[in-house]
């Protein structure tokens, strides 16, 4: 299963490893297989990925540990 459409899409950051060209690579898919080609040099490949790859564990997608609610209560001083 490809990634990509089949309409070639520029990624925006990507550095080209033969001329090191910034934001000249262009990604699509090709009889179901992806593929990356910088438009300054030519420079073609097939691009593969892991199939199960595992995301790393962050502080935005690691399970939250419950946190016991504590209740606060507001006091109002006198007036002196």
């Amino acid at each position: 299963m490809s990634s990509y459409s089949e309409t070639p899409r520029f990624l925006a950051g990507a550095i080209c490893p033969r001329c090191e060209a910034l934001d000249r690579i262009k990604v699509y898919s090709k009889n179901g297989r992806d593929f990356r080609e910088c438009v300054a040099c030519g420079f073609e490949d097939e691009m593969h990925f892991a199939a199960n790859a595992r995301e790393l564990e962050t502080r935005v997608n690691a399970a939250q540990e419950a946190v016991p609610t504590q209740v606060v209560n507001i006091v109002k001083m006198p007036k002196k």
